[in-house]
């Protein structure tokens, strides 16, 4: 099974709502973005943004700049048929964040909750590091999310890398100057506790 196919599986058969990485408002993204003072004019993509409730928030606060990326196209419909016309003032992107062209410093921020953690091979971190380096302009705002040493070691049946702050960094380099770092303590639909840690980074390089 490709992994489109997988996630085309997930969101087929199960509401977004269901889904362990749900969350009715996307808090700490919205408030690292808002504490950045990014303007509304800004453009940002939230990679692996899927069904995520991100955009409606990020929409409700002015922001017309936006643009949703995910592999699959079932969770991409879910978010469009939730914000109804408001869907319009987003752009959607269905494809696979590795491969994605993407435009080159397109972005003032670029936002990724749960994508980078399910990158299990060196080969696969770089690409993603360097479509970043390609596409977000310098001085961008970078937000990555991955579980934390502590989180969960699958998600959906899949392996994950957990990370520390200083490790989900290293990953990136010298090319991003590390802000802050922040936990999360997410509460799965059904009960569980997952621990994220939420990295952001300035793009200092071209």
């Amino acid at each position: 099974m490709t992994s489109k196919d997988h996630w085309e599986k997930v969101y087929t058969t199960k509401a977004a709502t269901e889904v362990s990485w749900f969350q009715e408002h996307a808090r700490l993204s919205l408030k690292l973005i808002l504490d950045a003072g990014i303007p509304t004019s800004a453009s940002i993509i939230d990679v692996g943004g899927g069904a995520s409730t991100l955009v409606d928030d990020l929409l409700a606060h002015g922001y017309d700049n936006v643009t949703v990326l995910d592999l699959s196209g079932s969770a991409l419909a879910t978010a469009k048929a939730r914000l109804g016309t408001r869907g319009s003032q987003a752009r959607w992107l269905e494809t696979n964040i590795l491969t994605a062209r993407l435009p080159v410093h397109g972005y003032d921020v670029w936002h990724d909750r749960a994508v980078f953690h399910f990158l299990t091979t060196q080969e696969e971190r770089q690409a993603y590091v360097r479509q970043v380096l390609r596409s977000v302009k310098p001085g961008g705002l970078v937000i990555v999310a991955t579980f934390a040493e502590d989180g969960p070691s699958q998600c959906s049946g899949l392996s994950v890398m957990r990370y520390s702050a200083n490790a989900l960094h290293a990953e990136f380099g010298e090319p991003f100057q590390l802000l802050g770092h922040e936990r999360e303590s997410h509460h799965t639909p059904t009960g569980n506790e997952q621990q994220f840690v939420y990295c952001f980074c300035r793009k200092l390089v071209s």
